[in-house]
């Protein structure tokens, strides 16, 4: 058993616990909304840190606060880095705070669906100039969805870097955590990265990240391509 197993389930009966309060969606990263948790913030920018990427993919707008949080900490590592924020339906209200943001100016908007081929084909042109490349899935949770990202996406990380998948603790919570959703226990990005790397050799989880913050949604969600 690896080490913080105990810390784990800890932070499961957390994360439960919280749900009714709403805690997800009270974070804001520079004034715009980033519905993941602190320990998580701490987790990618460790990730930015390693990988030194000048592209990192993201799926999903939401609110606009992830796209901006990765475009801040890569301002922060200097040079050149972007972000592609990819999703197929925006909301206004992130489309709105990627125009306004300061921020904004390093965060180039796809409206694409990022499991399809056509899409993983124009993100392939720009990864082609700007490696490394990070992938930060946080789009739609259901296990079909997240295994094809996975496998389109994941051709583009370059070896020594990762892909995030966000939300595979779903898999560890009650089913009726998730009544009236398309995803659910056995169906969801847990499910989806646990396919993936029993097909794909050149990943590997590295647990490093997650065991330093302990309260995380992304538990065996961070995947370096090793080879």
């Amino acid at each position: 058993m690896r080490p913080y197993q105990k810390m784990r389930a800890l932070s499961l009966q957390w994360l439960q616990a919280s749900a009714p309060l709403k805690h997800l969606y009270q974070h804001r990263w520079l004034g715009e909304r980033f519905y993941h948790l602190p320990g998580d913030m701490i987790a990618l920018q460790e990730v930015l840190w390693a990988a030194r990427p000048r592209l990192v993919i993201h799926t999903g707008i939401a609110a606009g606060g992830g796209p901006l949080f990765l475009a801040s900490v890569l301002s922060l590592l200097g040079g050149d880095g972007r972000v592609v924020a990819v999703d197929p339906k925006p909301r206004e209200e992130g489309l709105d705070a990627l125009r306004k943001h300061p921020l904004a100016a390093m965060v180039d908007v796809l409206v694409a669906n990022p499991a399809e081929e056509s899409t993983r084909d124009l993100l392939a042109q720009r990864a082609r100039d700007h490696g490394p490349v990070v992938v930060v899935l946080d789009l739609i949770h259901t296990h079909a969805h997240v295994l094809r990202e996975l496998e389109l996406l994941g051709e583009l990380v370059t070896v020594g870097s990762y892909v995030v998948v966000l939300d595979t603790v779903m898999e560890d919570l009650p089913e009726d955590f998730f009544a009236g959703r398309p995803y659910g226990k056995g169906n969801n990005p847990g499910t989806a990265v646990r396919d993936f790397l029993a097909r794909d050799a050149r990943f590997e989880q590295d647990p490093q990240f997650e065991d330093r913050v302990l309260l995380t949604l992304a538990p065996g969600g961070f995947l370096r391509r090793a080879r």
